[in-house]
C-alpha cells in the first residue's frame, strides 16, 4: 500500500494476487482526497468533492437555461427531457404528496434538490470523477438542513407559535398521563432526529454504493494475475452489474430525498387538530 492514503485511485496498481502484496481493501482512506488548492491543516482548501458539487451545479442550471432559454411550443428533444423531468417531481412528487394548489409554489425548490442530488449521486459512474459527493456526510447534511429550517419557517408562519408548539410535540391530550413523555420524545426526534436521519439515509446509501462498487473494482484488478484471471472475470462482471444497480439506487435516493422533504413541507401546511 502506498504511504499516501489519499490517493485518487485508494490503491496500488501494480498489486496482485501473489506477487506477495495483501488485498488493498477500501476504506475510509478512499473517501479522502488531498486539497487541490489551499492547506488541508487550515481548513481552507478546495478538493475533488468541492470540485463536483461545483461541476454538478453548473451542469444542472446549464442543462436547464438551455433546455428553456427559448422554449417553443413544440418542444424539440432536449426541452422534451427537461420538461419530463421538471413534470416529473412536480406532479409524482410534489403535487401526490403536498397538492396542487399549495405545492405549486415549492416546485421550483424540490425540482432543484431532486437534480441536485441525482447529479452529486451519478458523479459515482463517471468516469474520472468515479466518486458520489454524497458519500460525504457534510453535503446530505446540509441539503437536509435546508429542509428542515424551511419546514420550521412554515410551521410558524402556517400555525403560530402555539400551532407549531403542537406540531413540534405531537400535542394530544387524549393520550393521557404518558403525554409529557410522548411530547419529550417528539420534540426530540422533530428537532434534533429529524434532519439527521434525512441527511444519512441518503448519505449511508451511497457511502454503502459506491464502497462495494470500488471493493469489486479493486478486486478484479487484484485478482489480474495468474489463475486468478478467471476470478477477475467474475469480480468484473459484478462491477458491471454494481454499476447498473447504482443507476438505479441514485435516482431512488433522489426521489426518496425529496419525497421525504415534500412530507415535511406538508405537515407544516396542514392544520394540527
Amino acid at each position: 500500500m502506498s504511504a499516501d492514503p489519499t490517493q485518487v485511485l485508494a490503491f496500488e496498481t501494480d498489486c496482485h494476487i501473489f506477487d506477495g502484496c495483501g488485498f488493498p481493501a477500501p476504506g475510509l482512506h478512499s473517501f479522502l482526497f488531498e486539497p487541490l488548492w489551499g492547506d488541508g491543516d487550515s481548513n481552507l482548501y478546495f478538493n475533488k468533492t468541492m470540485l463536483l458539487a461545483l461541476l454538478g451545479s453548473l451542469v444542472i442550471v446549464g442543462f436547464f437555461w438551455a433546455a428553456f432559454a427559448r422554449p417553443k411550443v413544440v418542444p424539440g428533444k432536449f426541452q422534451m427531457i427537461a420538461e419530463a423531468g421538471y413534470d416529473f417531481v412536480r406532479r409524482g412528487i410534489v403535487y401526490e404528496t403536498i397538492g396542487k394548489r399549495e405545492g405549486e409554489k415549492y416546485v421550483p425548490l424540490m425540482v432543484s434538490l431532486f437534480f441536485f442530488v441525482w447529479m452529486m449521486n451519478l458523479w459515482s459512474i463517471v468516469p474520472l470523477a468515479a466518486f458520489p459527493v454524497t458519500a460525504i456526510i457534510s453535503y446530505p447534511l446540509v441539503l437536509a438542513v435546508i429542509v428542515w429550517l424551511t419546514w420550521i419557517i412554515l410551521t410558524f408562519k402556517k400555525q403560530g407559535f402555539v400551532g407549531f408548539f403542537k406540531n413540534v410535540t405531537g400535542y394530544d391530550p387524549g393520550i393521557g398521563p404518558v403525554l409529557p413523555l410522548s411530547m419529550t420524545i417528539e420534540f426530540f426526534s422533530n428537532i434534533f432526529v429529524r434532519p439527521f436521519t434525512h441527511a444519512v439515509r441518503l448519505f449511508a446509501n451511497m457511502f454503502a454504493g459506491h464502497t462495494l462498487l470500488l471493493l469489486f473494482t479493486i478486486a478484479s484488478w487484484y485478482l489480474l494475475n495468474g489463475i486468478g484471471i478467471a476470478y477477475a472475470g467474475v469480480s468484473f462482471v459484478m462491477v458491471l452489474v454494481m454499476t447498473v444497480f447504482e443507476l438505479f439506487i441514485q435516482a431512488v435516493q433522489a426521489y426518496v430525498f425529496v419525497l421525504l422533504a415534500c412530507s415535511y413541507v406538508q405537515g407544516a401546511l396542514a392544520e394540527h387538530h
